[in-house]
């Protein structure tokens, strides 16, 4: 007796665009019942946020200056595009660590083996971790206005603005999730997936306008923070939250934070894509 299943793939149009959506939707929903059966990879996922927004707040809220001020509510509300920013980016490890696991335990291979779309297997997987830095945002957000964070009171920013920013935020973090599964199919074991994918994660926080304003960095530091995409979100959600701490630099990407931040994402997105599948077709346990 066919199954709805066999009718469903039997009645299918031959779409290869059809073809690659609904099979990375099939595994999307795998990774999501994965992670369902698995709750400790979202509580852990939230933990470490939590904890810089509350050291953060708490230990450095009132020793650095914001726009000539010392006050700790304006470095948070400074600070907070930053954490989340670095939030959606950090994902990149889990990411990687995961798809490298699936190829530890030959699944990628099994999967390989199937009638399915080239990208759909990735693609899925990036899927799913959206929906997971997602939820983390959200959670983040709730504690974020718990310690004080406050989108613009003056009036210059409105609610679709701010689902503009998250926006924002959730297309970096499925850009980088890319470059995240390109290095989970480039390495032999989660662990050195989980090292390799946060070995370049720090240099790119951190130099940045995240923590701390540019201008009082060294001049070639400040340019390279500047052109950092991670940088261009941050200043984009900074400007579409209307929070502290806008930089008055004058490098592109700091000018059109908005448009720099699409456009770094989407080339991040479509570079890395290419190269993640081209690795994928090619990859062995």
């Amino acid at each position: 007796m066919s199954t709805v299943s066999d009718a469903v793939r039997i009645t299918a149009p031959s779409n290869p665009v059809y073809q690659s959506v609904r099979d990375s939707l099939v595994i999307a929903r795998r990774n999501l019942i994965r992670m369902s059966r698995i709750p400790e990879m979202v509580i852990f996922g939230l933990i470490q946020p939590i904890m810089f927004v509350v050291l953060f707040t708490y230990v450095f809220g009132g020793s650095m200056k914001i726009g000539g001020s010392t006050s700790a509510t304006d470095y948070t509300n400074f600070l907070m595009a930053g954490i989340f920013a670095q939030t959606v980016t950090f994902a990149t490890a889990g990411a990687g660590a995961g798809i490298a696991d699936d190829m530890h335990k030959g699944l990628i291979d099994r999967f390989r083996s199937l009638p399915m779309a080239r990208g759909a297997v990735l693609t899925g997987r990036t899927l799913a971790d959206l929906v997971q830095t997602a939820l983390t945002l959200l959670v983040l957000a709730v504690v974020a206005l718990m310690v004080g964070w406050r989108v613009g009171s003056d009036g210059s920013t409105n609610a679709f603005r701010v689902m503009g920013a998250f926006g924002l935020l959730l297309l970096l973090g499925y850009a980088f999730t890319w470059i995240g599964a390109l290095i989970g199919l480039s390495v032999r074991t989660p662990e050195a997936a989980t090292s390799g994918g946060l070995i370049w994660l720090f240099p790119v926080t951190f130099i940045s306008n995240a923590f701390v304003d540019t201008s009082n960095m060294t001049p070639w530091l400040r340019h390279v923070a500047d052109w950092n995409p991670f940088s261009a979100t941050v200043q984009a959600c900074r400007v579409l939250f209307a929070n502290p701490g806008v930089s008055t630099s004058g490098a592109w990407p700091m000018q059109h934070p908005v448009w720099a931040s699409l456009v770094y994402s989407v080339l991040i997105v479509v570079i890395f894509r290419t190269l993640a599948v081209r690795k994928y077709r090619s990859a062995t346990a």
